[in-house]
Parts: C-alpha cells; sequence; structure tokens
C-alpha cells in the first residue's frame, strides 16, 4: 500500500509512502480520504516526509482532504514537506489555504490548541 492510516475515534494520520505524490496514485489517497470521511474522521494529518515530489493530482488530493474536513467542522494538517513540494503549495498559494506544519508532532499541536 502507498499510504498508511493510524486512527484514533475521529482523528486520522495517513502518512505517504511513496517518493512521488502523482497521477499514478493521487487517487487511491482521495479514496482513503473518503473512506475516513465516510466514517465519520474530520481531523486529519497528512505526514508527506517520504514525498519529494507532488504534481496538480496530488494538490487536489490534498485539498479533497481539507475540504473534507472544513464541509463537517474538522482540522486538517498537512506536515512533512520536503523543499520541492514545499515550493510547488507556496507557487500554487495552497500555503495561504492549508494548516503546514514541520512534522506530527507540531500538527497534532496545531490540532488540539
Amino acid at each position: 500500500m502507498n499510504f498508511e492510516t493510524s486512527q484514533i475515534k475521529n482523528e486520522a494520520v495517513v502518512k505517504t509512502k511513496v517518493e512521488k505524490l502523482d497521477a499514478s496514485n493521487a487517487s487511491e489517497l482521495k479514496a482513503e480520504l473518503t473512506l475516513l470521511n465516510k466514517q465519520g474522521v474530520n481531523v486529519i494529518i497528512i505526514d508527506m516526509s517520504a514525498t519529494k515530489y507532488c504534481d496538480s493530482s496530488g494538490l487536489s488530493a490534498i485539498l479533497t482532504a481539507n475540504r473534507l474536513c472544513k464541509d463537517t467542522n474538522g482540522k486538517f494538517v498537512l506536515c512533512g514537506l520536503q523543499d520541492n513540494v514545499q515550493k510547488l503549495v507556496q507557487i500554487a498559494q495552497l500555503d495561504k489555504v492549508l494548516s503546514i506544519s514541520s512534522d506530527q508532532k507540531e500538527a497534532q499541536d496545531l490540532i488540539h490548541q
């Protein structure tokens, strides 16, 4: 599997296990996020520390997570961005829309403020 999900009640951490989040696997991430949402999970952290590259399909999956959480009054945090992915997020100006933290611990702190 390309993604590892750990869940406690309505909170989940989805860890990418792919070097590239692109059209070949973004739909799998979207499916995982949709499934979590249907199970009542509305607090999601996506840890992308293993991912060095992301394209528009990957960004779309990330935005799906953000929307699903927002629509259910939950919280979404993206963490562990590598330099290339961070740059793409900034170019797309998603750093103004998404909550982004450096690592999972910081993401947990953001969620539980």
